[in-house]
């Protein structure tokens, strides 16, 4: 038993001894990226204390390259010269010092080889990382800028971690004025790399920021959008949406969601029934009279639609969308009629006639005020029903016929 023990105490005492010429080795390394070499297989043999070590070994070096770049921009500036720095190993230099002082806190508020917490590292990381996590804002922009999406959020979600990390917990970050934004831009970066559970995560986050809960929101929305599988998710989704639509009922893009929603398939009843709730809360909404209009036209109901429109274009006059429904709506209207009172051959009496271009007359005057407000037809493709129109009422020859022929392509 006595000659098992000694075995197991030269064992240990080997592993011990091989454990501290790892770490010194690491400590010798001349640069952070040959420290991260060897540390990566050696980390699993190492105590909380050599592992706390050696992670501020990195930090050590990382700032020692900031330093000395930071050192030739000065000189640069002080001798008027150009020459150029290595950018993207400054960057890298910034991403380690951080990234690898959260590392090295990890370990070293864990207990030591005698069982007690002792942090040794903490203050001197804290003091020295403050101003590298600023600096960290410019990184995640030129990453963010550059498109490379996985280095801007891998930044700017460090960023906003760290207020979170007890290496920064004598900070007082109700003064980062840059903590909201910083967030809301990790929470971006996620949602366009399709991360939706990060950047769900991070639009949380920057939602406490009262200059960026609007965007923020926006991008949650999405994400909800976007990791809708069941039933219970469409039921998250759609609360959500009515939750934001409820507290900014001016916002826009709130009720077009909803009205996405609602005129998806399956949706007809609760689409009628959101429509009457909205008009019985604001009856001086335009989309909400819009929306009503548009499942009126959709319905063929010709008249419906068109009351309804024109209670959206009383309270605004130039919504082109619904003055150009109208119009078709108009339009519409009259060849159904035509249909419906022609005889067989296609001829109408006189009476029926003028009731037909009268109806005419009436969808022209809603296109042409579309051609005034929209006269580069980027809103709404007035040229073609406008151009039929004329042709219909002052035949093909008209100089307002062909004009309008030319402008629709016909």
């Amino acid at each position: 038993m006595k000659k098992i023990m000694m075995m197991a105490v030269v064992a240990f005492a080997t592993s011990t001894a091989f454990a501290q010429d790892v770490v010194k080795q690491i400590l010798g390394a001349k640069s952070a990226d040959e420290a991260l070499t060897l540390i990566q297989p050696a980390l699993s043999g190492l105590n909380n204390e050599d592992k706390a070590k050696v992670y501020n070994k990195v930090v050590d070096l990382a700032l020692s390259k900031v330093s000395d770049i930071d050192q030739q921009i000065a000189t640069n500036k002080i001798s008027g010269k150009q020459e150029p720095y290595d950018t993207v190993g400054y960057n890298n230099a910034l991403i380690q010092a951080l990234k690898y002082g959260f590392e090295c806190e990890k370990y070293d508020q864990l207990p030591n080889a005698k069982g007690k917490v002792k942090p040794k590292f903490r203050k001197s990381n804290s003091d020295r990382l403050q101003a590298v996590r600023t600096q960290l804002i410019n990184v995640g922009l030129d990453a963010y800028n550059s498109h490379n999406l996985k280095r801007a959020f891998e930044v700017f979600s460090m960023y906003s971690d760290s207020k979170g990390s007890s290496l920064f917990e004598n900070v007082d970050f109700s003064k980062d004025q840059y903590f909201g934004q910083v967030s809301y831009y990790a929470a971006l970066a996620a949602y366009q790399n399709k991360d939706y559970k990060a950047a769900e995560k991070y639009a949380d986050v920057a939602m406490q920021d009262a200059e960026m809960a609007k965007d923020a929101e926006e991008i949650k929305i999405f994400c909800l959008k976007e990791n809708t599988k069941t039933a219970a998710d469409s039921v998250k989704y759609l609360n959500t949406i009515k939750e934001m639509h409820a507290q900014n009922p001016s916002n826009e893009r709130y009720f077009g969601l909803l009205m996405e929603y609602y005129g998806s398939p399956g949706h007809q009843a609760e689409l009628q029934q959101f429509i009457k709730d909205e008009i019985a809360r604001d009856p001086n909404n335009k989309m909400v009279w819009a929306l009503k209009g548009e499942t009126e036209m959709n319905d063929r109901k010709w008249d419906d639609a068109i009351a309804s429109y024109k209670k959206s274009i009383a309270i605004d006059p130039e919504f082109v969308q619904v003055l150009f429904n109208i119009g078709i709506c108009l339009n519409s209207k009259a060849l159904e009629f035509k249909d419906q009172v022609a005889d067989k051959m296609g001829r109408l009496t006189n009476e029926n006639m003028d009731k037909f271009k009268g109806m005419l007359e009436e969808s022209k005057t809603y296109m042409e005020k579309c051609k005034n407000i929209d006269p580069d037809h980027e809103k709404v493709n007035w040229p073609y029903p406008l151009y039929q129109i004329y042709y219909i009422l002052y035949g093909d020859n008209d100089s307002r016929t062909q004009e309008l022929k030319a402008i629709s392509g016909m």
